[in-house]
């Protein structure tokens, strides 16, 4: 036993460096001998993962199955889902899904009344659900409902959501929800206006959220994810060859902002592009301009300027799941 040091009222030097940031980070790893790891907050808690099919959000259904949530998958694709069910409880977890398309208001609120119904509630939210649209303005001006479409998966359809299950964690006094965005929230790269003013919109409100619900013990966390190799870049060339993370990169960090709350998870990149948005604005449109020259639209758009009457509809992307 370690000395008590003086005022501290039986606290022993030893017990005090034991929780250093520095000492829980290494206990809650198991890196600290004769100290046992630390659970995870997500041990017996209820953790709702939107767009869980594939992608992000599989993995991050993977990872909190992992620490001992419950997990409770969202998603479209049925079959997709019931794979993903499987692979945790083959692995010891526990999960159950869901489908639901997040975009049907009357489908969502039914969702909604049903995790509340058979859950009473949950502890953390993932809103990872979401589409990426890559299509310049010249390819846009009768496209109007692109943005609405956008705006309706990656905005409203989570803001709709996290309202709905807010009460529940209010009343216990204790909630964490994690939003997977993107650093082009910060970069602000030309051709995807559409999908970065949707994502910087929930950006923004769950700042402001997390402020009001400061002291009703909820917590918001923005994940602003930069490439994740998923098979929604698969159809760009320069993207396959760009750095990326993998999948279950990108769920470990959305896991790890559910258990350490933290406001923003942001790239170098993203914070350098953010201050350079600010300190010298001309310059870095110039620089952003420059670079969009040479990087194209989506090939639906490609094929709107040069047929724009036999377009087909724009696919939505892997994460609509």
């Amino acid at each position: 036993m370690g000395r008590p040091l003086a005022g501290g009222r039986g606290v022993s030097a030893v017990g005090l460096l034991l929780h250093t940031p520095l000492a829980r980070a290494r206990r809650a790893a198991g890196l600290l001998p004769g100290v046992p790891a630390a659970p995870s907050w997500l041990a017996g808690r209820r953790v709702l993962v939107t767009g869980a099919s594939s992608g992000i959000g599989e993995a991050t259904a993977y990872a909190a199955a992992r620490r001992g949530a419950t997990v409770l998958l969202v998603a479209r694709r049925a079959d997709e889902l019931d794979r993903v069910r499987a692979a945790i409880v083959a692995d010891g977890g526990r999960a159950h899904a869901y489908v639901c398309d997040l975009t049907d208001a009357a489908a969502l609120d039914r969702l909604v009344a049903q995790v509340l119904a058979e859950h009473g509630g949950v502890d953390g939210l993932v809103n990872n659900a979401g589409r990426s649209i890559r299509r310049s303005l010249a390819a846009s001006w009768d496209r109007v409902h692109d943005v609405e479409r956008t705006l309706d998966l990656n905005f409203v359809a989570p803001v709709r959501l996290t309202l709905g299950l807010l009460p529940g964690m209010v009343e216990r006094g204790e909630g964490r929800v994690v939003n997977v965005l993107t650093w082009g929230v910060q970069v602000k790269a030309p051709k995807f206006s559409a999908y970065i003013a949707s994502k910087t919109a929930l950006d923004a409100w769950s700042r402001i959220a997390g402020r009001e619900l400061y002291g009703d013990g909820v917590s918001f966390s923005n994940v602003r994810l930069s490439l994740v190799r998923t098979p929604m870049i698969g159809p760009t060339d320069v993207y396959r060859r760009a750095p990326a993370l993998s999948p279950e990169r990108a769920g470990e960090m959305v896991v790890r902002a559910l258990e350490e709350r933290p406001v923003t998870v942001d790239t170098l990149a993203g914070r350098v592009a953010e201050v350079l948005n600010l300190a010298l604005p001309r310059f870095s449109d110039l620089v952003a301009w420059a670079g969009s020259r040479g990087f194209p639209d989506s090939p639906a758009a490609v094929r709107h300027l040069e047929e724009p009457a036999e377009e087909p509809a724009e696919a939505p992307s892997e994460a609509r799941a």
